[in-house]
């Protein structure tokens, strides 16, 4: 595929974007715009948004490749997602709507204290970070090797275009501006999707019903483990994380929920969480399909698969494999991944950081720099990520998910199902001991155990972070003065 043609379309993309910002109301001095939306976002807009923005370049690229090392298994994970998103519309929604805040840790701040707030957010500022630095790499790291090299253009530059491309959009409106970006972008990515299974079950010589009988009778068409306890696919281990998941990744996620709280009312809110959550399950179920057909074609025709399980969907799609319509679905699909999850991450982080962390709300001067701020804090991940990725980043997105939202789950979990008064000053302590505390387990377990930790690992990372803010709290009729 030319370079010209890719560099064409990721320009021709952005001026739709551009073109979509440029509609919305020019009031770059309202916060309320920025972070809220006015609170006038459709709900089935925001839906159909926040299945691209979930999804992202590392889903696009990350999900086929797994099915090589574990077949379709990662469906118990997607059927746990579906449970957590119920429980986010029915207790975690009208707790974040009752509070009229931008942000959604305000809740820690009424119910825990104000350094437990302070905790809770950092926490998010730090995970999320790593977590868009991570999704933008995908996309940047798959043109800069199959495209960009061939102009000798440094990766940094690949990177830094793209950043400023999302911070020109993004500055403007803000989550007003995102919900619809992010809704065409959505629409891009799955029409993408669509297209290149399409294509593989031509290049395969199969219809539909050839098609589908092909996948069943595929021994990687493995949904369920109920089987190896020990194995990190099991069943229960898979579905129940998905559960955690879902309600750290989402329901206390300020990114996901920012989209949620720009909706009018809470029933329409509800109506976006049911409507996105259910629509997860068979796109996740056509990813995993893709790569099922994928691996039927490389046997097919004897063509060796790269080393990394990352690697097999860009390599099939732009080395010619499977024409050139792929290349350019493919293309289309994981520009429309990068900037669904990094503009919206970009807004959440700035919007975190003004409310949150600096206590600045109402400062669109502020607001305007600390949008390019983490911009460039993105940008330098980035650049980590470039000298140190290694294995499936969907695995290490879920590791570091583990580690960083751990201590949110504890928090959040601690102030909604006990009534207990927490020693404030203790949080932070608290929070950076439980991951450290996590770490350790892991490496007994694995070394004088020989079992290894998966997804659960954020099960246990919150259990303990409840565990120690309960034993550091009071029941409320003996809590001295200053204990909550």
């Amino acid at each position: 595929m030319s370079v010209y043609l890719v560099g064409g379309l990721l320009l021709a993309y952005f001026g739709i974007l551009m073109l979509i910002s440029a509609l919305q109301p020019n009031r770059r001095k309202s916060n309320d715009v920025f972070f809220m939306g006015s609170r006038r976002s459709p709900w089935v807009v925001v839906a159909v948004g926040m299945v691209g923005a979930s999804l992202s370049g590392v889903t696009f690229v990350s999900v086929p490749g797994m099915v090589r090392g574990s077949d379709m298994l990662y469906m118990q994970t997607v059927l746990g997602f579906f449970v957590g998103y119920v429980l986010i519309a029915e207790i975690l929604l009208p707790t974040y709507f009752r509070l009229k805040s931008p942000s959604i840790y305000a809740y820690l701040r009424d119910r825990l204290g104000r350094r437990s707030y302070k905790t809770g957010a950092s926490f998010f500022l730090l995970s999320k970070t790593i977590g868009a630095a991570a999704r933008l790499y995908v996309v940047a790291i798959i043109l800069q090797t199959f495209f960009f090299d061939r102009w000798q253009v440094p990766f940094w530059l690949t990177v830094s275009c793209i950043i400023v491309m999302i911070w020109l959009y993004t500055a403007r409106s803000g989550i007003k501006t995102i919900v619809w970006t992010d809704m065409l972008q959505t629409v891009c990515l799955l029409t993408a999707l669509v297209l290149i299974i399409v294509q593989v079950a031509r290049s395969l010589g199969m219809g539909p019903r050839e098609c589908w009988q092909a996948l069943v009778a595929d021994g990687h068409f493995h949904l369920f483990e109920f089987q190896d306890w020990h194995s990190k696919q099991h069943f229960v281990k898979q579905f129940f994380s998905g559960i955690f998941i879902a309600l750290v990744m989402t329901g206390l996620d300020q990114d996901m929920m920012q989209k949620n709280l720009s909706i009018s009312n809470l029933k329409d809110a509800k109506r976006n969480i049911y409507t996105y959550g259910f629509a997860f399950i068979p796109v996740n179920f056509l990813f995993l399909s893709l790569g099922v057909l994928l691996l039927i074609f490389a046997a097919r025709h004897g063509y060796a698969l790269p080393e990394a399980s990352d690697e097999i969907l860009p390599v099939f799609a732009t080395q010619g494999y499977l024409g050139p319509a792929v290349t350019i679905f493919f293309m289309l699909g994981i520009i429309a991944a990068a900037f669904s999850s990094a503009d919206s991450a970009l807004t959440a982080l700035t919007t975190s950081l003004c409310v949150d962390i600096l206590d600045r709300p109402d400062d669109s001067r502020l607001r305007r720099r600390m949008h390019v701020v983490i911009s460039l804090a993105v940008l330098l991940i980035i650049m980590v990520f470039r000298w140190v990725n290694s294995g499936s980043l969907i695995d290490a997105l879920y590791t570091i998910t583990g580690y960083t939202y751990g201590p949110l789950l504890g928090l959040f979990a601690f102030g909604l199902t006990t009534r207990r008064p927490v020693l404030d000053s203790a949080t932070p302590y608290i929070a950076l001991a439980s991951p450290l505390l996590c770490a350790l387990i892991q490496y007994l377990s694995t070394r004088y155990l020989h079992y290894t930790f998966g997804y659960e690992l954020l099960m246990l990372n919150g259990l303990l972070t409840f565990a120690a803010l309960f034993l550091c709290g009071r029941h409320r009729h003996d809590s001295p003065d200053g204990w909550k």
